[in-house]
C-alpha cells in the first residue's frame, strides 16, 4: 500500500489535505501524532520541499515551524524570496522517530526509500497543483523523491536544473536542508550556502 490508495482524483490543495489527514500509506502513521501536509500560497512561483516533519511540527501540524523552519525562514529573507512567493512541503508527511520510553525525547529518524516512495504520490499531486516556476529540494531524501539519486547537494547546488519528471518538464535547485546547516562546524558559511542556492532559485522565477 502507498498514498496513491488515498489521493483523490480530481481534489483541489484543501481536498488533498483534508484527504491526506486519514494516510495510512505506510506505517509512520501510527506513531506519529498527525499528516504534516504543506503550507503556503497555493499559487506560489517557488516551492521548497523538506524532508519529513520534525518534533514541534507534528505537534503543530504544519512544516517548518521548529528550529530549522525559523533558519529557513532567515534565508529566504537575505535572498530577497517574498513569503506569498513560496509554498513548502515535505516528500514525508509523518515524522519517523525514536523513543526509548513514552514522555522521553523523540529523536529524528531518516525515513527510509521505502516511505519517500509510499509518500511520493502526495507530493506529485500538490506540485501539479501549485505548479511552481521552481522546485527547491532541500536535502537528500527531497532530492530522491524528486529527482532520483544521482544528483547531490556536494556537487549541483547552486544551480538551476531542468529535468523532465512525472509532473512534465521542470526546474529545480538543490541545497542542503536547514536543520544541516544547524549542525554545521560553520554555521555562518552554511548559512550563506543556503542564502545563495536561493538567490539562485529566486533568479529562476
Amino acid at each position: 500500500m502507498t498514498a496513491a490508495d488515498f489521493v483523490p482524483s480530481g481534489s483541489d490543495l484543501d481536498g488533498l489535505r483534508t484527504a491526506a489527514a486519514g494516510c495510512q500509506g505506510c506505517e509512520l502513521w501510527e506513531p506519529a501524532s498527525q499528516t504534516v501536509f504543506s503550507a503556503g500560497s497555493p499559487t506560489a512561483r517557488m516551492a521548497l520541499v523538506g524532508e519529513q516533519p520534525g518534533d514541534q511540527e507534528d505537534r503543530q501540524g504544519i512544516p517548518f515551524v521548529g528550529p530549522a523552519g525559523r533558519l529557513l525562514q532567515r534565508a529566504l529573507d537575505e535572498a530577497g524570496v517574498e513569503r506569498s512567493d513560496v509554498y513548502v512541503s515535505n516528500a514525508v508527511k509523518h515524522f519517523r522517530f525514536t523513543q526509548s520510553a513514552p514522555g522521553k525525547r523523540r529523536i529524528h529518524q531518516t525515513p527510509d526509500r521505502v516511505h519517500v516512495e509510499a509518500c511520493k504520490p502526495w507530493l506529485v499531486a500538490e506540485l501539479r497543483l501549485v505548479d511552481p516556476s521552481v522546485v527547491v529540494a532541500l536535502g537528500a531524501t527531497a532530492i530522491r523523491s524528486l529527482l532520483g539519486t544521482a544528483l547531490k547537494v556536494t556537487k549541483d547546488r547552486g544551480q538551476v536544473i531542468e529535468r523532465e519528471t512525472s509532473l512534465g518538464v521542470r526546474r529545480f535547485v538543490v541545497t542542503t536542508h536547514p536543520s544541516a546547516v544547524l549542525r554545521a562546524d560553520d554555521r555562518d558559511a552554511a548559512l550563506a550556502d543556503l542564502v545563495a542556492d536561493l538567490t539562485v532559485a529566486r533568479s529562476a522565477l
